[in-house]
């Protein structure tokens, strides 16, 4: 059997949309660094998603080990009620002091700070930040058919319908229409309707094509270069709306892949935000988002 570590044990588990990370450690050792797939995690209900978490823990943490202190930050978990459900059941389960926030909520501790927004924007996009009582504020979201502005499916939608409206003004195809011709495996412009609403998972299907928007901006596409911007503007207003609510947003720590990975869109967020919400500063998480849970997990020991 594994001998018990002599320092408490604090779990930090990160639930993607699409993956999950747990890091464990133990004073300054790391004990366990586990990533597998999210299929099966049920944030929406608690006592599900805690015998998953509590599945994970098990196999994660070597044999005769276990938490002293255990933080989540779960995708989906989109209100206080719904984690403080999931981190009840997790208590009862485990025995041992838990917290569980949205995904969104490792941002800040993971850049090693104690107060601001964090902002991801990946498939989707969303920010978070706490009130001056800790109470958290989420905005934006809502999925792709109807929000997640500056997300990547969000953007394929904004860039579909950026393609419909050149081509009702009688507009030849550019760069980007093309390229969204192509994605879809469609072979014109009117039939791109049809190709986005049957799409079975729509944040996904449509989010893999977001490539093809930054490819007709480097290419040219005034179009694909608009949408951009729109996108960094919307991200922007999301802190924006935080900051009107008087939360602090001195700091933004940005996620999420497509952000990431996309310096035009990053570039589009930063100079909107400098207009929208002067003095707030833009940061890049440059550690994994599960380091914000390790903190969380040393805050309740």
């Amino acid at each position: 059997m594994q001998e018990t570590p002599s320092s408490p044990l604090l779990v930090g588990i990160d639930v993607g949309g699409t993956k999950t990370q747990l890091r464990a450690l133990a004073g300054a050792d790391r004990v366990a660094d586990h990533v597998r797939p999210s299929s099966g995690w049920r944030p929406h209900d608690p006592d599900a998603a805690a015998r998953w978490l509590t599945a994970l823990v098990h196999d994660a943490l070597p044999p005769g080990t276990r938490p002293a202190a255990l933080a989540v930050g779960g995708h989906a978990c989109e209100t206080p009620r719904q984690c403080a459900g999931i981190a009840a059941a997790l208590r009862d389960l485990l025995d041992v002091p838990v917290r569980v926030v949205g995904d969104a909520e490792l941002l800040v501790p993971a850049a090693g700070l104690d107060k601001g927004v964090g902002l991801v924007a990946g498939t989707g996009s969303v920010a978070v930040g706490r009130q001056a009582d800790g109470s958290p504020v989420q905005v934006g979201g809502w999925g792709a058919i109807l929000g997640d502005e500056g997300g990547a499916a969000g953007l394929v939608r904004e860039a579909a319908r950026a393609v419909w409206a050149a081509h009702d003004r009688g507009e030849a195809p550019d760069a980007l229409a093309t390229g969204l011709l192509a994605a879809f495996e469609v072979a014109e412009v009117p039939a791109l309707g049809a190709a986005l609403e049957s799409a079975s998972d729509v944040s996904a299907q449509w989010g893999r094509h977001a490539p093809v928007l930054f490819a007709a901006a480097d290419a040219g596409s005034r179009l694909a270069a608009d949408v951009i911007a729109d996108g960094g503007r919307a991200l922007a207003g999301l802190v924006a709306r935080l900051a009107a609510r008087g939360l602090a947003v001195d700091d933004v720590v940005v996620a999420g892949g497509t952000i990431l990975s996309q310096r035009r869109l990053y570039d589009a967020f930063a100079a909107a935000l400098a207009e929208a919400v002067p003095g707030a500063r833009p940061q890049p998480l440059r550690l994994p988002p599960v380091e914000g849970a390790v903190a969380l997990a040393r805050s309740i020991l």
